[in-house]
């Protein structure tokens, strides 16, 4: 049997790219290499980007295509090689080389208004004048968005260096990203781990976050294979905890303590955030209700020996601000504004700190046994 070019993509139509539907050669995912040396055949596949899902399972399906629609006998396997059109995503340190300081936010547990201080910390710093990022981590309820009064924004893509790059949303003078940028605001997430994690890459490594002083992460409440991701992909500079003062929080903030300072992960606590701290009435400003409990994550920041960076107290505007997507640390003049005002000043010291005392932290490598 003769074997020609038209034949192989011919063979090649039946092979549709899962992302899409399109079949391969329509999509111009088959170069216009193909190579016949007798019985041996040879081409290229193209690909978007290099962290493509489906490349491999696609150069599988190229084979027996050929295989079957053109000669079982055609010597093809092992003959396929991959292009991408874009270039690969650069690797540390290079990954974000004009980001200064990569601060985590977490908590143990879900409900202590992570978010809130988080989403109020940023605006604070951006007001003091500030090159600030912020990522919204937490891939399964993501809240960035409206905290931030950009929940119906559309992240665009740029050409740079050769790399289609997100660019981040920016307001209130912070550039951040989400997921929820992505997904309908109705429609509930339903990942796997591993599509999780590729999408916090793309978010980190494909973004043109450009020049920050600080990047905060708003990572997902608890202890999972998110925060590991994390850890591998960007060397933290340091991380704050958010909890609130009754035992039940604390007793999952110590777990979250635990996961970054543990001698695998060893990323530096720059110190502990009490939220809800006491309730104080807008009528009666000057009285202090202690409904969670009194100063309880100041005793734990004192049992560990961490600065207790700030003490939040439930107001209703804070509430009004995150729904509102105008964040309270925007009025300085406030109590509120000023707690959230004083807990950047907090941080920035603490980060200060930490980078004149400590080496700078790696990424955490793990080894599969």
């Amino acid at each position: 049997m003769t074997i020609y070019p038209r034949l192989i993509l011919d063979a090649l139509k039946n092979v549709r790219y899962p992302g899409t539907g399109q079949d391969i050669v329509s999509a111009g995912m088959v170069a216009d290499n193909i190579r016949i040396e007798g019985n041996k055949v040879s081409f290229s596949l193209i690909a978007e980007r290099p962290n493509d899902p489906f490349i491999k399972s696609l150069v599988k399906m190229a084979e027996q295509a050929v295989l079957t629609y053109v000669d079982k006998d055609i010597d093809i396997k092992g003959n396929i090689s991959v292009k991408y059109k874009q270039p690969p995503r650069p690797a540390l340190p290079e990954l974000l080389p004009g980001v200064k300081n990569i601060i985590a936010v977490a908590s143990g547990k879900g409900g202590v208004g992570k978010s809130t201080v988080c989403t109020n910390m940023a605006v604070a710093l951006a007001m003091k004048g500030y090159k600030v990022g912020l990522l919204d981590a937490d891939i399964f309820g993501p809240s960035v968005p409206k905290m931030l009064g950009a929940e119906d924004a559309s992240p665009m893509l740029e050409k740079k260096d050769g790399r289609d790059l997100i660019v981040p949303i920016e307001n209130y003078g912070i550039k951040m990203l989400s997921i929820g940028f992505f997904v309908k605001k109705e429609n509930a997430v339903v990942w796997r781990g591993a599509m999780a994690s590729n999408a916090l890459k793309q978010l980190i490594g494909d973004a043109d976050w450009g020049e920050l002083d600080y990047f905060l992460i708003d990572f997902p409440p608890g202890t999972s294979d998110i925060h590991l991701t994390l850890v591998q992909t960007i060397p933290i500079t340091g991380a704050v905890i958010v909890s609130t003062p009754q035992e039940v929080a604390l007793a999952d903030a110590r777990k979250g303590i635990d996961m970054f300072s543990n001698d695998k992960v060893n990323v530096p606590i720059l110190g502990l955030v009490e939220n809800m701290a006491w309730f104080t009435p807008a009528e009666l400003p000057e009285n202090k209700y202690y409904i969670f409990g009194k100063e309880g994550c100041k005793r734990l920041a004192e049992e560990y020996g961490y600065a207790l960076l700030g003490q939040i107290p439930i107001v209703q505007s804070i509430r009004e601000g995150g729904d509102e997507g105008v964040p309270v640390a925007l009025n300085t003049d406030s109590i509120t504004g000023m707690a959230f005002s004083e807990l950047a000043d907090n941080l920035i010291a603490a980060v200060d700190k930490r980078n004149r005392e400590l080496p700078p932290t790696r990424i955490v490598n793990v080894t599969m046994r």
